[in-house]
C-alpha cells in the first residue's frame, strides 16, 4: 500500500500532460498588423496564443502539438513565431501544400529544416479537384516526411471511408513514415453495419506499427453531450488494437471552447478512461507519454 501511495507523486514529476492536437491563429489585431487571415477563412472564435496559454495553465496541460490552422493556409509565419517564442512548450505540425507544381516539397523541407516543424498534416480536401493523396505529389510529400523523420497527420473530415484506401496504400508503400490519425479517424460510435465496418478499418490500421491514433476532438466524434461517455467502447477497442502507447489525447482547441471548455476536454478523457477502465499507466501514455515518446527531447520530463 505504501508503494502505491507514493507512486503517483513520483510519476507526476516526470510525466507531463501534452495536448496532441490544437490550433492557434492571430487575434484580429495581429491579423491587421502582421499575420493576415487567408481570404474567406476568417475565424469566428478567439484562438490567439495568450488565450491558449491561459486555458492550458488553468487545465494543468504542460505542452502541445500546434497544428497549422486553415485560417492562415500555407502562411506558417504566425505559428513559426510562437514555436520560436515558446520552444519548450510547443511543437509544430505544418500543413502540406499539394499544389500540382510540386512546390510543397520544397516548402515542407524548409518548414522542417529551417523553421523546426516536427510533423505535417495532410488535408485531402486541399488536393486539386479529382486528385487523391496517392497522386505523384502526395506520394512525394509522404515519402519526404519519412526521410525527414516527421509524422503525417490525416484529417478525414468527411469520413474515413472516403480516404482509407489512400491511407492503406501510403502506409504500405512507405512504411518508414509515421502516421497520426486525427480525431479517431472521424469515426463516431457505429450506429449501423456500414459504420461498424469503417471503424473496424480504423482498428485494422494497427497492423502497421507506424500508425498512431489521436483520441482528440471528442465533441466531434461523440453522439452524446459532455462527457461523451459513448466513446468508452471505442477507446477500449482502440487500446486493445493499438496499445495505449500508440494513442494520444488532444483537445482541438479553440473549437472545443464553446463545446465543453478546454479543462472539460481534459476531464472528459479521464472520465471516459475510467469507464473503460484503463490503468493509471495507460492513462499516462494517452495523456502525454505517447507524444513525448514520439517527439523525443521536445518536452523534457
Amino acid at each position: 500500500m505504501a508503494t502505491s501511495a507514493t507512486e503517483p507523486n513520483t510519476k507526476s514529476n516526470s510525466v507531463k500532460t501534452i495536448d496532441s492536437h490544437l490550433h492557434v491563429w492571430a487575434s484580429p489585431q495581429e491579423a491587421a498588423d502582421k499575420y493576415p487571415y487567408f481570404p474567406g477563412q476568417e475565424p469566428t472564435l478567439s484562438g490567439d496564443v495568450h488565450f491558449l496559454l491561459q486555458n492550458m495553465e488553468e487545465a494543468g496541460v504542460d505542452g502541445a502539438l500546434i497544428v497549422q490552422p486553415i485560417n492562415h493556409m500555407f502562411d506558417h509565419s504566425l505559428v513559426t513565431s510562437i514555436l520560436k517564442k515558446y520552444p519548450t512548450k510547443f511543437v509544430g505540425c505544418c500543413l502540406a501544400n499539394p499544389a500540382e507544381d510540386g512546390i510543397g516539397l520544397k516548402q515542407l523541407e524548409e518548414l522542417v529544416l529551417k523553421d523546426g516543424y516536427h510533423a505535417v498534416r495532410f488535408n485531402p480536401y486541399l488536393w486539386p479537384a479529382g486528385q487523391k493523396m496517392t497522386n505523384n505529389v502526395g506520394k512525394a510529400l509522404f515519402c519526404k516526411a519519412g526521410e525527414l523523420g516527421i509524422p503525417v497527420g490525416f484529417m478525414c473530415f468527411k469520413g474515413l471511408n472516403l480516404h482509407i484506401a489512400e491511407i492503406l496504400e501510403l502506409c504500405t508503400e512507405f512504411p518508414s513514415t509515421v502516421v497520426l490519425m486525427d480525431h479517431l479517424g472521424f469515426c463516431k460510435p457505429p450506429s449501423n453495419d456500414e459504420e461498424s465496418l469503417v471503424f473496424s478499418e480504423l482498428l485494422k490500421l494497427s497492423r502497421f506499427p507506424q500508425v498512431y491514433i489521436k483520441f482528440s476532438a471528442l465533441f466531434r466524434v461523440s453522439r452524446m453531450s459532455y462527457p461523451y461517455q459513448d466513446l468508452s467502447p471505442l477507446l477500449s477497442q482502440v487500446i486493445s488494437s493499438f496499445g495505449a502507447n500508440r494513442v494520444m489525447w488532444g483537445s482541438d482547441f479553440p473549437y472545443v471552447i464553446p463545446e465543453c471548455g478546454y479543462a472539460g476536454a481534459k476531464e472528459a478523457a479521464s472520465s471516459i478512461a475510467s469507464q473503460v477502465p484503463l490503468s493509471s499507466s495507460e492513462l499516462e501514455w494517452i495523456m502525454g507519454k505517447t507524444l513525448m515518446q514520439l517527439f523525443k527531447g521536445q518536452w523534457l520530463p
